[in-house]
């Protein structure tokens, strides 16, 4: 591990959150950006370890709501592309008009998403008959099969996930986790019996962020998107926005009702009990390393990372101090190690050959929850000395050390949802008028039930983008921000990423 007691004073200040944040990532061995291609980061063994962290708390989700794991190949024909883009054309044409799809033809022009792909047309010295892309997402690939899964009620509803690789061209500044070519990406895929079931489905999902958010301590905000932010696809998208240091919000995950419109252009039907012949419903569900890069930027300071317990690559990290002066000191470290290890704990000895204070720079860096301090002292008296990367110090004792670690890793996690909720209680603001709007680093909670146009004069107004529709609404009517209309309609509107 590199020695980062120099780097530590080397760190911007996180008030300077553009310069602190691309800094503590490679500063903390998160990521290298030095891999020559743009937005394509090389994960570092401390980086993969937390976000297979956060991958397990999605697993742990999904198996707890039955969902199926699969694994589709990466690359995908182009004609399939083409297939969802004359969908994606026509839906959109339909919305735009304010149609039911049905009266439009399928013909209309493919547009939008050969210009975001990567494209693979050649195998060694041969030019492919059909050119292939990377996938950017998985909709095509897997709706492509799962007509052939798919063929009574009693099939349904298809519970599937997976967690790989998606490759998208991005064109913008990149920025490591929140802005990449090539993402780590989960996506859950779900064919039902009907609209209804669909919208459970929905309900499902949320229920999962709301697990997921609070596992990892994040202030979030819920909204279904304005019609103009929807995805083309979807009859309506609901997207989770991260609130961030700096008052922006950060997407980190969306859910789309597809209603039967995907099933209709690749023939997911199944047979009812009645006999009947039926499309399906769909939905998906998606979540990126973006939850890295919030929990980077949410629970870090001027010192480093703060890992949440819930998915630090070490909850603890035992320090053995002059262990030099007693064999007993490493005996005892040792004998810890394998007890927390034992009670399904994350746990490192640092045992490099350096100083105390320089190993204590490079976990504070790096951000774990606790720190156990065991010297010749402490082996005497029978107990361990307890550092919170939150602040605070204490012996705890070495006879009751898992429930004591238990305790000091709860009440850290308890420091960071506070402080969480705190965060979100300081950045989202009231406002009843557009001159209370402002470009200040703060969110603002509006009753809006305007038009596209209404919208418009809002996001001009206050430099700011419309989040779309709260899930909650206001209790009792309000004006409308723009209109004056009483609405109970709750809206949020922010700067985003």
């Amino acid at each position: 591990m590199a020695n980062h007691h120099k780097a530590k004073r080397g760190i911007p200040p996180k008030s300077d959150f553009n310069a602190w944040y691309p800094a503590i990532v490679e500063i903390a061995d998160l990521v290298d950006k030095r891999y020559p291609i743009k937005g394509m980061d090389v994960w570092r063994p401390y980086g993969w370890k937390a976000m297979k962290r956060i991958d397990a708390l999605t697993h742990a989700e999904m198996e707890r709501t039955g969902h199926d794991e699969v694994h589709f190949p990466l690359l995908i024909p182009e004609d399939l592309l083409e297939k969802e883009n004359r969908l994606v054309a026509l839906l959109k044409a339909a919305r735009d008009a304010g149609v039911d799809p049905s009266e439009l033809r399928m013909d209309e022009e493919p547009a939008g998403f050969k210009k975001e792909v990567y494209w693979v047309k050649h195998a060694g010295e041969n030019e492919l008959d059909v050119p292939m892309f990377l996938r950017p997402t998985s909709e095509t690939a897997m709706y492509t099969l799962f007509p052939l899964w798919v063929r009574s009620h009693a099939d349904l509803p298809l519970k599937t996930y997976q967690i790989v690789n998606t490759f998208r061209y991005e064109t913008k500044q990149t920025r490591s986790f929140i802005r990449v070519r090539e993402i780590h990406f989960f996506e859950a895929h779900t064919a039902h019996v009907d609209e209804e079931d669909a919208t459970r489905q929905i309900e499902e999902d949320l229920e999962i962020v709301s697990n997921i958010m609070a596992d990892l301590g994040l202030p979030y905000i819920a909204s279904k998107r304005p019609v103009w932010d929807t995805f083309p696809g979807a009859w309506y998208t609901i997207g989770i926005d991260v609130i961030m240091p700096n008052g922006r919000t950060l997407q980190v995950a969306s859910c789309h009702h597809y209603r039967d419109q995907w099933a209709q252009a690749f023939d997911l039907s199944y047979e009812a009990e009645d006999r009947t012949t039926k499309f399906c419903h769909q939905t998906t569900y998606g979540m990126s390393e973006r939850l890295l890069g919030a929990v980077v930027g949410m629970h870090g300071d001027d010192a480093g990372l703060i890992m949440p317990p819930t998915m630090a690559p070490f909850q603890v990290v035992l320090i053995p101090v002059a262990a030099h002066k007693s064999e007993a000191v490493m005996e005892t470290v040792r004998d810890v190690e394998t007890t927390l290890k034992s009670a399904g704990l994350k746990v490192h000895v640092d045992d490099r050959d350096l100083r105390p204070g320089q190993k204590y720079y490079d976990w504070e860096i790096k951000g774990v929850p606790l720190r156990l301090d065991i010297g010749p002292r402490d082996v005497e008296k029978g107990h361990a000395f307890a550092a919170r990367r939150t602040g605070g110090k204490q012996p705890i004792p070495l006879a009751t050390i898992v429930d004591s670690v238990h305790s000091e890793l709860n009440e850290i996690q308890k420091s960071l949802v506070e402080s969480s909720n705190q965060h979100r209680n300081q950045i989202v603001r009231s406002a009843t008028s557009l001159d209370q709007l402002s470009d200040d680093g703060h969110i603002y909670e509006v009753a809006f039930c305007g038009t596209d146009s209404d919208a418009e004069v809002l996001e001009k107004n206050s430099n700011l983008t419309l989040l779309g529709e709260a899930l909650e609404p206001f209790s009792e009517s309000r004006p409308c921000i723009v209109t004056g209309q009483m609405t109970t309609i709750r809206q949020h509107i922010a700067r985003m990423y």
